[in-house]
């Protein structure tokens, strides 16, 4: 059987640090000979394991994906074949959008996290600023009543 680049890609991830399994223990997982993990292996290594995904199913967007995966959830496992035949799915697909969309979900959130972080820092920044400034403002309004107040005890200052 001949597997998509973004399969072989994702059976070396799993091997491959942060994942960090033995070759063998994913081989078994899903299936495949543990010479050809293997060989992923090596030509990850390399630099020759990528291509490009001529295939539809990998290139469906994140939302399609996810309601796949869903979908597949409610099937009996006696008619799944037939419904990722309906597809035009395989069962690793399924397999890698899951991890596709933990992975996902994994960098929004920290994503989220980092950019959380400096709207807090900039708003606090920006508080700061205007504090500064609203003292400012109110000590002019201060100096200005003063200047009035004077004017209309001692007149206007004719150097002035």
């Amino acid at each position: 059987m001949k597997y998509s680049v973004g399969f072989k890609e994702s059976v070396v991830r799993k091997i491959l640090p942060p994942g960090e399994r033995s070759a063998l223990s994913v081989a078994k997982e899903l299936g495949i000979s543990y010479q050809t993990v293997r060989n992923w292996l090596t030509l990850a290594k390399n630099g020759t394991l990528g291509g490009t995904d001529s295939g539809g199913a990998l290139s469906r967007p994140v939302r399609e994906k996810f309601n796949l995966l869903i979908q597949s959830q409610s099937i009996a496992d006696s008619e799944k074949g037939l419904w990722l035949r309906e597809h035009g799915l395989h069962s690793e697909h399924l397999t890698m959008y899951e991890q596709e969309l933990r992975e996902f979900m994994e960098n929004k959130s920290t994503g989220d996290k980092e950019e959380n972080r400096r709207l807090r820092l900039e708003n606090k920044r920006l508080t700061k600023e205007l504090q500064k400034k609203e003292k400012a403002l109110a000590e002019m309004a201060a100096l200005y009543t003063l200047k009035k107040k004077v004017e209309a005890l001692w007149g206007e200052d004719e150097e002035d």
